[in-house]
């Protein structure tokens, strides 16, 4: 009987002990793993945001954070309880590698900053949460005062993944010395590709008679450039078709060729418009914005003026190019979801966070009541080297206007299957009419088998 109590009463203490241990090993679990958090009477509502620490825009910026610094200061004010932080020190060249890195792992930040090349990788991973139930729950949320093609650049397969941020159209930027010492004058925005063509050819020359071309037309001038301006339909929404053989894109196509010849087979180099030697090259208007002003005017394009306007139009299309897009998307798995719903808002939609874009970054607010409002004409006034004051309308139409690129699967390496079967074409030994329908034939033949 004796022996009976005394073996109860050690398996009571092992049980005891055991369940002790048990206990120890989830509560070590639980705050390794963050789940006590969702305990009532642990919860912590902390919205994390993923960045990168330095411009977007690939130039020089000493104030990378500032923006979002100053959001989250009146974020926080607008919403106790609630706190935003986010990691810093990730370039831009790492942070899509530790975007996925914190995926894989379970630990991705509740809202996220998209780099425009990265867009369809994720949108096609699905690792982004559809915003369609916020938007359309949302009456406090309205579209249209974003540009609708910044917004539009969230868009894939017809579903919101995104907001968008911050924005840069492609300009064409002009060496005005190289216009002025030709004796022509500087185009308008409502130029036209015979208007281009026809200055180029009046530049391109020899210029201190040695018998080689030392001063060329342009550089930089591709085809996705003269397909967007002459209203070209690349691909079917889903990406199962090509439309190379439309008489637009042929066009634009056979204008390419025209341009190329100017220079005889040298291939120029933007180090050449760098260098003063080149009349026109398209650039985003960040660089525009980075490089204008004193000092970095300096460091680059200098010797000679230079502005930018639109993109010359082509026969059947219009003064417009693409635009490059930051956006702004929420994790699938956060469990924010309302509050990082509403720190998206507050970033791309509040009109002094978008209006410290002109102060602290180089690129265009997405809200066009903020790019054409008067207070920040100053940002866009006489510049320093010119004289000249870019037209805000301009900017602005050339936002709105911008070409939408069709998203879909494998999108990228559909591109360049078209650039190789565009460079068969101008290098082809047939007609520009059979060696379309021959190049035309291997993309479609492409794309059906990537389906």
């Amino acid at each position: 009987m004796e022996y009976k109590e005394m073996r109860n009463e050690t398996d009571k203490t092992y049980g005891i002990r055991a369940g002790i241990c048990v206990l120890l090993l989830l509560f070590i679990w639980m705050i390794a793993s963050d789940a006590y958090k969702m305990l009532p009477g642990f919860y912590e509502k902390v919205i994390r945001i993923g960045v990168f620490s330095d411009s977007y825009w690939n130039v020089q910026n000493g104030y990378s954070y500032q923006i979002l610094e100053d959001a989250i200061e009146e974020f926080e004010k607008q919403h106790p309880g609630t706190r935003v932080e986010y990691v810093s020190g990730i370039i831009r060249e790492d942070y899509s590698e530790w975007l996925s890195e914190q995926m894989m792992r379970g630990t991705a930040p509740d809202i996220f900053f998209v780099p425009g090349e990265h867009f369809n990788d994720f949108a096609e991973a699905g690792v982004l949460r559809d915003l369609t139930p916020f938007i359309e729950g949302d009456r406090e949320f309205f579209p249209e005062r974003y540009y609708t093609s910044a917004y539009n650049y969230g868009n894939y397969e017809g579903v919101q993944y995104a907001l968008p941020y911050e924005c840069a159209p492609k300009l064409m930027f002009v060496n005005k010395s190289i216009l002025q010492q030709e004796g022509l004058a500087m185009p308008e925005n409502q130029w036209t590709w015979e208007d281009f063509y026809q200055i180029c050819r009046q530049v391109t020359r020899d210029t201190d008679g040695n018998g080689t071309v030392d001063q060329f037309g342009t550089v930089g001038y591709t085809w996705e450039d003269a397909f967007d301006s002459n209203g070209v339909t690349l691909f079917d929404e889903k990406g199962t078709e090509c439309y190379l053989t439309d008489e637009r894109a042929k066009a634009a196509i056979s204008f390419i060729g025209k341009m190329e010849a100017l220079n005889g087979g040298y291939s120029v180099s933007s180090k050449e418009f760098a260098l003063g030697n080149v009349a026109f090259q398209p650039m985003l208007f960040s660089e525009y914005r980075a490089y204008k002003s004193y000092p970095l005017s300096i460091k680059k394009y200098s010797g000679f003026e230079w502005d930018c306007v639109a993109m010359p139009a082509g026969p059947e299309g219009r003064n417009i190019s693409r635009l490059d897009t930051l956006t702004l998307a929420m994790s699938k798995t956060t469990i924010h979801k309302q509050d990082a719903w509403e720190l998206m808002k507050f970033l791309t939609g509040d009109e002094r966070i978008q209006s410290e874009i002109f102060s602290y970054s180089e690129g265009v607010s997405v809200l066009w009541e903020v790019v054409e409002s008067e207070e920040n004409q100053k940002f866009f006034a006489k510049d320093s080297d010119t004289g000249n004051v870019l037209s805000l309308s301009v900017l602005s139409e050339a936002v709105e206007q911008a070409v939408v690129i069709p998203r879909f699967h494998d999108y990228d390496s559909a591109v360049a299957e078209v650039d190789r079967a565009v460079r068969n074409i101008l290098e082809g030994s047939l007609n520009i009419n059979r060696e379309t329908i021959i190049q035309n034939r291997k993309v479609n033949h492409y794309l059906k088998e990537k389906q």
